[in-house]
């Protein structure tokens, strides 16, 4: 037996799945405390300044998101390894009290419970990938992780739905009583998390030091990239924006393309979508030249981008099903959406021989996509505009991924001469 674990620490391959498999179990359950109440359609209740009730709620749990993501940009990359998988726990369990609470308080202060959920919520990723990056498997444990933003969404929502079917609960006491459920998991992943060993020798001298980013360092880093991680920020806000209003109104897309009673729906479109992410992000970690993942990383989001694009005409002239469509857009926005959390940040790290972390940067690009996110949703809520969710959202992504296409050949530009110069040093 101890000779079976001596193999399995030194296999980099299987301690990286083991490593993988808890991040993306751990991830997975973060879904459950923040998506169900999304499955509901809340039809009976009052709207509020010109704004229909689930509107917002979306805007009230992204505002709490997005205030955490600001937020994380100095507490993410100033974390150290001490009590982490305790912090992670003590997030999910103040995400769940105001779930408690939103059933019981009052119409409109329970809008205020899905602020105070996404607060929390908005920490968990930077955590849970901090025992991840700078290692040799990264590649592999990022993509199970953007894996898991793809397939658990929708599989949180598929079991709100179980849950609301089945014992028939009410749309407001659905986010509790479906996070609940998740409770016990979440203490045993956070558990499995801390027994992870930081990363070896070889690992950091193939992928640099993670280390702690102070206020001077964040700026120094900024200063130094600022072309290049604008262009990011701009990229990372269009397809965080299309993601978001996928995820946050899937059911209400779904329900005009004549989907309104599949539960499975949701699973059946983003499980493919996430096999197919998983197998090409993970086929980076047999590749050790740093420099070229990171380029590969930002040929990957210009793919996506003409996916989309290509998916939304096909629709739009009828050549596509409204599954077929939801599945191709799904695709192409994670296939450029998936490298900004997992692979192109620890990889650019390593190519250029940074001393700071992954978390920086992600929060950072978070930041600025979720507050463009609830920007859009609330100008859609409160403008009352004549269209429903599938026609207002083909047409958004039709012409953003124009857009984005354009900044993201500029992105590739840049980078690859900030490579040269280097490579000239």
């Amino acid at each position: 037996m101890t000779s079976f674990i001596a193999k399995f620490k030194n296999n980099q391959y299987l301690h990286a799945v083991y490593i993988s498999l808890i991040c993306f179990l751990t991830y997975s359950c973060i879904f459950a405390f923040r998506k169900p109440f999304t499955v509901g359609l809340y039809n009976n209740m009052p709207s509020f300044f010109g704004i229909d009730f689930k509107n917002l709620l979306v805007i009230a749990q992204v505002l709490g998101y997005t205030a955490s993501k600001f937020f994380g940009v100095k507490y993410i990359s100033e974390l150290k390894s001490v009590g982490r998988s305790k912090l992670i726990f003590i997030l999910v369990i103040i995400s769940l009290i105001p779930l408690l609470l939103f059933p019981i308080l009052p119409t409109p202060l329970n809008i205020i419970c899905l602020f105070i959920n996404g607060f929390p919520l908005g920490m968990t990723w930077g955590i849970i990938f901090s025992f991840a990056e700078g290692r040799r498997g990264t590649d592999f444990i990022g993509a199970a992780m953007g894996a898991s933003i793809i397939v658990s969404s929708g599989f949180a929502k598929s079991v709100a739905k179980w849950v609301q079917l089945s014992f028939h609960v009410t749309d407001m006491w659905l986010p509790f009583y479906t996070g609940l459920l998740f409770v016990i998991p979440i203490v045993i992943l956070v558990y499995l998390l801390e027994k992870i060993p930081p990363p070896n020798e070889y690992e950091v001298a193939l992928k640099s030091a993670r280390l702690p980013m102070l206020k001077s360092e964040r700026g120094l880093f900024f200063k130094t990239f600022m072309p290049g991680l604008l262009s990011f920020i701009f990229i990372y806000v269009v397809l965080t924006l299309f993601r978001d209003l996928r995820d946050n109104f899937a059911s209400d897309i779904w329900t005009n393309l004549g989907y309104s009673n599949s539960a499975n729906v949701f699973t059946n479109t983003e499980l493919p979508i996430a096999i197919v992410v998983l197998t090409i992000i993970a086929s980076m970690i047999l590749i050790k030249n740093n420099k070229l993942v990171f380029l590969i990383s930002q040929y990957m989001i210009i793919v996506g981008f003409i996916v989309v694009l290509i998916a939304s005409i096909l629709f739009e002239k009828h050549f596509l099903n409204g599954f077929n469509w939801m599945l191709l857009v799904g695709l192409g926005l994670y296939i450029g959406y998936t490298p900004f959390n997992s692979i192109m940040f620890d990889r650019m790290i390593a190519t250029f021989r940074l001393k700071g972390n992954v978390g920086f940067l992600i929060y950072l690009m978070d930041s600025f996509g979720y507050l463009a996110s609830v920007i859009v949703i609330y100008i859609k809520g409160a403008m009352h505009l004549n269209l429903n969710w599938a026609e207002f959202y083909a047409k958004g992504v039709y012409w953003f991924s124009i857009i984005g296409l354009i900044i993201s050949i500029f992105s590739l530009i840049y980078y690859t001469n900030k490579i040269k110069n280097i490579s000239h040093e």
